[in-house]
């Protein structure tokens, strides 16, 4: 019987077993880190292994110096989303929001519970609703009804109107349906680059800019992931929202939007 240790290279199996186990490693990281990008590749070449493996672990590739910049043939938001937009507001902010909100009733209600199909913005997020606001002003985000009603409000104003309505508490006339999330939902669909829409407008906490969703109109949200998905809204911050709705069908944003409107 030999006394000869396993775990040594002396021992032929253990050495052979630790040199497959290195080559397998080598040769996975060269095809994920090296071949699969310069496959997959668009547009400008790759221009060393060390690029192509910078591309593959998701840093950004810059274009060569001297290429044209492609600027956008539409209006972009202005909003810079940070987690430290729009802090402390106090009460002078929230009773001038409540003056400005009077002409806001007749789409979203006194309390901003909408009476229609306008979107709920009691106990919104205040940075969402600025966002939205300032790009309605500037034509970032297309309206034919809340761009002129916005066109002559000052920053100020806008801050003022977000702090007002975060500060409604939200309430809903409906009771929560049975939590049963549809997959898109909970879980997205990685094989088609969706994220689950938790992951920015999520329950415990938010992506900054992001709204919440719970107790929206059905119609509101299908109408606004239809405008994503067709291109018709954008503006979206480097197309998140675009980049999700394209891939969702039909069925699935219907199954999306239905949620949502049962579970404020």
């Amino acid at each position: 019987m030999t006394r000869e240790r396993i775990a040594s290279f002396r021992n032929t199996w253990f050495a052979a077993s630790v040199g497959i186990t290195a080559a397998v490693a080598v040769a996975g990281a060269l095809v994920g880190f090296v071949w699969l990008p310069l496959l997959q590749q668009q547009g400008a070449p790759f221009q060393s292994v060390w690029d192509a493996i910078c591309g593959a672990a998701g840093l950004v590739h810059l274009s060569p110096t001297g290429d044209p910049i492609v600027q956008a043939d539409h209006p972009t938001t202005s909003v810079a989303v940070t987690p430290q937009l729009l802090r402390g507001a106090d009460a002078v902010s929230i009773g001038r929001g409540a003056t400005l909100a009077l002409r806001c009733t007749m789409c979203h209600g006194a309390v901003g519970l909408s009476l229609a199909n306008a979107p709920n913005l009691a106990g919104q997020y205040r940075v969402a609703i600025y966002k939205q606001l300032v790009d309605f002003k500037t034509g970032a985000r297309g309206s034919a009804v809340m761009g002129p009603l916005v066109r002559d409000l000052s920053d100020p104003d806008l801050r003022d109107l977000a702090a007002y309505y975060a500060y409604l508490p939200r309430i809903s006339d409906r009771d929560a349906a049975p939590d049963n999330p549809p997959r898109i939902v909970e879980s997205g669909d990685p094989m088609r680059g969706i994220a689950p829409c938790g992951a920015c407008h999520g329950t415990v906490d938010s992506k900054a800019g992001a709204a919440w969703l719970g107790g929206q109109p059905a119609a509101y949200l299908y109408a606004q992931l239809m405008a994503f998905a067709s291109g018709t809204r954008r503006n979206d911050i480097n197309e998140q929202m675009r980049n999700v709705a394209r891939r969702m069908t039909p069925e699935e944003i219907d199954a999306a939007s239905r949620y949502y409107a049962e579970h404020p």
